[in-house]
């Protein structure tokens, strides 16, 4: 139970005992109901004080040792549960002598009734009160998710308004996106300078669109964008309109927008809008009329908002195929930015930006490690710098070094060392040789990246060794040999195990799964059959910055196809195989000698991969010992 949980607790507890304690001091004691003759018995027998005679009606207190002669069985046995003195209460009746028996049995009584109002309130309204108290800390702590006000404001909009000092943010400290820098240098000039573009009866677009694949920069760009024109910034995410209730996200949408007209000029930044803008009509669930009225309400307010006034819609998605048409037409999101991952040069600009306040080694180059960094984002390079730093400190460095990016990238890229994973000598065997295989195909193909470093040492949950390749430049297009080759080198390690110990292992299945992945792109979607022709056999809507599974869509096309496409992938992967056993064979020696040099050390580097490879170097001037290569 945590801490919050436990808090709530004992205030319920704590007020269960104030009842208790208010019941016991302030509430009114047992009330015995007598009947007249026993309450003259009573009176005789000395057992009544304090009586008070109104309205027909005499009250007063009660002892109850000795009354077993006066009152029932029943009667005795509840005054004994209760104990003590006790209230008593009879109706009186036409009786002259009764004021004389009072005086002669000495007992103290009056006619005018004793006020009870206090006891009665406390009795009463105080529980209601302390039942309306723990019910309302309930809703307040229920509802805190819902805003701060809990429960009663659950229709305010939770945009946290940021200001130029709090966000800290300028187009200085974004980089490597410079293409999208400037689209909305506009945006912040029209904040800055609106008179700049009334004069001639220009309107700035009333939305703008930030599309990009995660952890490129597209919160980042509106805070500095924000920052940039000093004005307020009021950011929340699509999903925190949507809520269990109907009608709340689109009261959410309007009080927004009224907060956006009060702060103008300002920004008001969507971020993952996809949430909110889901096209309508598509994949119906349960709470689809919720969700098509908070986006009715959002479409309907960005029509009714005057850009002249000041206020820039902007919003962030990496899914812009699934928005709604009505959300990105002209009017509304007037312009799209697209951030696409980082090039070379943006990479290393993201890393400069980055390691301003980390301290490096003269040996580091940013250079170097943008370019064996393809496809990162600006979040995957900022976590790269962290992770290199957080291994200089743990090693007590007075700089962070070279080879701190280097176990960086790996722990990234391949998963984390673990060096205490024992392997038996004939499975370091297989791997060895598997890895070898992989490195001195792509040594043997002009189309492939360089090999950078190859490994034995088993890394993540699964992977017992790897070989690291790095491109020389970035590419956008592959040609169908650069495939073909990327194939050779994906099937070097699964024919190397074949041809050294005549048997497989199991560990190219990886390996498998991405060569027939790609020789099947090769054919559905690129074309690149001969026999299929130019055609693309594959309908499945492809995410433009996600990387993941598609929903499945019935196939558009022959059984007969579909059998051509199948026996269209086993000829790619039959020729890459012969063509990879050549090659290998051809090699043997290279591979045997790289092989023994992993078992050895474990590690192989560029330098000694160039020694290895070299013409000029034979392979016995590497001291490497001989292993086995075949299973004893």
């Amino acid at each position: 139970m945590d801490k919050k949980q436990m808090f709530s607790l004992w205030y319920v507890l704590a007020a269960l005992v104030g009842m208790i304690l208010l019941q016991e001091f302030f509430a009114p004691r047992h009330t015995q109901t007598l009947t007249y003759s026993e309450f003259k018995q009573a009176l005789a027998a000395g057992k009544l004080d304090d009586v008070v005679i109104a309205d027909g009606i005499a009250t007063g207190k009660l002892r109850a040792e000795g009354l077993d002669q006066i009152l029932p069985k029943d009667k005795l046995e509840a005054l004994e549960r209760a104990g003590g003195e006790h209230g008593f209460a009879t109706v009186l009746v036409n009786d002259p002598g009764l004021v004389a028996q009072l005086d002669v049995a000495k007992v103290r009584y009056g006619s005018v009734r004793e006020s009870k109002w206090l006891g009665a309130l406390i009795s009463w309204v105080a529980p209601a009160l302390v039942f309306f108290g723990i019910w309302w800390f309930l809703m307040k702590r229920i509802g805190g998710g819902m805003g701060h006000g809990g429960l009663m404001e659950i229709g305010k909009s939770k945009a946290k308004v940021y200001m130029q000092t709090e966000t800290g943010v300028t187009f200085k400290d974004v980089a490597g996106i410079d293409e999208a820098r400037e689209e909305l240098m506009e945006v912040v000039e029209f904040l800055k300078n609106p008179d700049r573009f009334k004069r001639l009866g220009g309107k700035i677009p009333k939305g703008v669109l930030i599309v990009g694949a995660p952890g490129t920069g597209k919160t980042l760009l509106a805070k500095a964008v924000a920052g940039e024109a000093g004005v307020p910034f009021l950011s929340l995410s699509g999903s925190e309109f949507v809520e269990m209730f109907v009608g709340v996200g689109a009261a959410r949408v309007r009080d927004l927008f009224e907060q956006a007209a009060a702060k103008a000029p300002c920004i008001v930044f969507i971020d993952e809008i996809d949430a909110l803008g889901r096209a309508r009509g598509v994949g119906l669930s349960g709470g689809h009329e919720e969700h098509e009225q908070t986006l009715n309400q959002l479409l309907a307010e960005m029509d009714g908002f005057d850009t002249n006034r000041g206020v820039i819609i902007m919003a962030a998605t990496n899914r812009p195929e699934i928005l709604d048409p009505a959300l990105l037409r002209p009017g509304r999101f007037d312009r799209h930015v697209a951030i696409d991952r980082p090039d070379l040069n943006g990479r290393r600009q993201i890393l400069e930006v980055h390691v301003k306040h980390v301290k490096l080694a003269a040996n580091v180059d940013l250079a170097a490690v943008a370019a064996r960094t393809p496809g990162f984002a600006g979040a995957d390079l900022a976590n790269l710098v962290n992770e290199a730093t957080l291994r200089a400190a743990k090693h007590d460095k007075p700089a962070v070094e070279m080879s701190d990016f280097d176990e960086a990238l790996d722990r990234i890229v391949a998963g984390l060392e673990k060096r205490n994973r024992v392997m038996n000598p004939m499975e370091r065997r297989f791997v060895a040789f598997h890895e070898a295989g992989h490195a001195v195909v792509a040594e043997m193909r002009k189309n492939t990246d360089r090999v950078s470093k190859v490994s034995i040492i088993p890394r993540g949950i699964a992977a017992l060794g790897y070989t690291q390749q790095s491109p020389t430049e970035d590419r956008y297009l592959m040609r169908k040999s650069e495939l073909l080759d990327r194939i050779d080198v994906l099937l070097g390690g699964r024919v190397a195990e074949k041809l050294v110990f005549d048997d497989v292992s199991t560990g190219a299945e990886n390996d498998l799964q991405r060569a027939t992945d790609m020789a099947r792109h090769m054919i559905t979607h690129y074309g690149m059959s001969e026999s299929l022709g130019l055609a693309t056999f594959d309908a499945r809507p492809v995410p433009l910055y996600l990387n993941g599974p598609t929903m499945p869509e019935p196939r558009n096309f022959s059984e007969r196809t579909a059998e051509a496409i199948d026996s269209e992938v086993r000829r790619i992967l039959d020729e890459a195989r012969e063509r990879v056993t050549e090659t290998l064979t051809a090699h043997r020696a290279t591979l045997d000698t790289l092989a023994a040099l992993l078992l050895e050390k474990e590690v192989v580097d560029r330098s000694m991969l160039d020694r290895l490879m070299s013409e000029q170097v034979a392979p016995a001037q590497l001291r490497v010992a001989a292993v086995p290569v075949r299973p004893e």
